[in-house]
């Protein structure tokens, strides 16, 4: 178990798992029961315990509730190390991490019977971002040294190919003699956020900034890709977190970002501001000065790990302690959140933090306004969904996933 859970640690620097709860929390999963289909199956991506190959299984299961599968004698299983995944158009987006080189890019869809059925796989860059954008998956490779150019791909959904590239210099972006390196993009209406910290770029501190209490987002065009504003704000540090999607957009248009707090210079967290949420308003791109939710405040010193938005202005949030507060630490803690009236509930019935080796970060949420799902693997080595009610903030143990660590869940319809 030690040998998973080192290996899970390892791809949260990689982005097995931080998509942007996103995967998706943004647009990224259809609704079940709805969209192309009749009938919903779930995708569970689970790393075998003991795996040598370090490679991901892709089962399929009718519910998250209840029931068990397992990664022996089952599901699909992955070529190649480090995997990351995303739902559009109803196709699920298998991403190798290359690790620097080109990794292959796996499609599929479910057939007339629900499973998983192959539908392309082809070559791309590696790349750190990737998130629905209108019929698209874009993509971003993000240099963190040398190159002063981040490169955009859009692969079409439906024909599983990359359509259009660009470039952003990215130190001419940050004007601060730093480099502006994305943590995630996320669409707006017709536009494309992609909120981004500023990073020195230079061993042995590449990730470490001497602006750690500030807030950007560049908005650019879609599909053109070109960069037609930078939003700013000081009352809070960067935006997400390295392969962790910190923005969500609600039903009415307006656009919630949370920020960790957690800027380092020298490997020290440096950021002095609170760990909270602020708003953009629909129609606008500044940042809305009347608005700060200092959820650190509420929390009582923790901070904001990752968000699953549900829907209505509720989101599901994973906390860390201001002792285990880091840019990689995982949230083990589980607080509900509304942003319309600023509350704050601790989340009941979810394992101890002391008894938790991992949290899944590519959850899934139907976006009803309360049910979100998160995959959760304890220090003996079970797994479970657990389903999570961020109304009542309660959570009840669903699906056990056997012989496998989760890191991502994901939903497809079929006929």
């Amino acid at each position: 178990m030690k040998s998973a859970i080192k290996s899970i640690t390892l791809g949260l620097g990689l982005g097995i798992f931080l998509a942007a709860c996103t995967s998706d929390d943004n647009n990224v999963n259809p609704t079940p029961g709805g969209g192309e289909g009749g009938k919903t199956k779930y995708v569970i991506s689970a790393l075998p315990v003991g795996s040598t190959g370090i490679a991901d299984y892709l089962l399929t299961t009718e519910s998250l509730t209840s029931g068990t599968v397992s990664t022996v004698g089952n599901g699909k299983e992955q070529d190649g190390t480090y995997r990351y995944y995303v739902t559009h158009k109803n196709r699920f987006f298998s991403l190798l991490y290359g690790q620097g080189n080109p990794g292959a890019v796996t499609t599929y869809n479910l057939d007339g019977k629900g499973e998983l059925n192959k539908v392309s796989d082809f070559q791309a860059e590696t790349v750190q971002v990737f998130a629905p954008v209108a019929d698209d998956v874009l993509t971003i490779k993000v240099p963190r040294s040398g190159n002063e150019s981040a490169s955009f791909y859009r692969i079409d959904a439906a024909q599983s190919k990359i359509v259009g590239e660009a470039q952003v210099n990215i130190v001419k972006l940050a004007g601060n003699g730093e480099r502006a390196h994305f943590t995630w993009a996320t669409q707006v209406g017709d536009k494309v956020y992609a909120p981004y910290m500023s990073i020195k770029g230079v061993a042995p501190d590449a990730f470490g900034t001497a602006y750690p209490d500030s807030a950007w987002i560049a908005v650019l065009s879609y599909p053109a890709l070109t960069v037609e504003k930078v939003i700013k704000d000081n009352r809070i540090g960067f935006i997400g977190r390295y392969f962790n999607n910190g923005l969500a957009v609600d039903e009415q248009g307006d656009v919630y970002a949370y920020s960790a707090s957690v800027g380092t210079n020298a490997g020290k967290i440096t950021s002095t501001k609170p760990s909270a949420i602020v708003r953009i308003k629909a129609g606008t791109t500044e940042f809305d000065k009347s608005y700060l939710f200092n959820v650190e405040q509420a929390a009582g010193g923790y901070n904001i790990s990752s968000q699953l938005y549900v829907g209505k202005g509720n989101f599901i949030l994973t906390m860390t302690s201001p002792a285990e507060k880091g840019a990689y630490a995982i949230g083990k803690r589980f607080a509900a959140v509304n942003v319309y009236d600023q509350t704050f509930k601790w989340i009941e019935g979810m394992p101890d933090a002391a008894n938790i080796a991992n949290v899944t970060t590519t959850n899934y949420t139907p976006k009803d306004g309360k049910a979100g799902y998160i995959g959760i693997t304890q220090t003996d080595g079970a797994s479970y969904v657990y389903e999570v009610d961020a109304v009542a903030a309660k959570g009840t143990r669903g699906l056990k996933v056997e012989g496998g660590v989760i890191t991502a869940i994901n939903v497809l319809n079929y006929e």
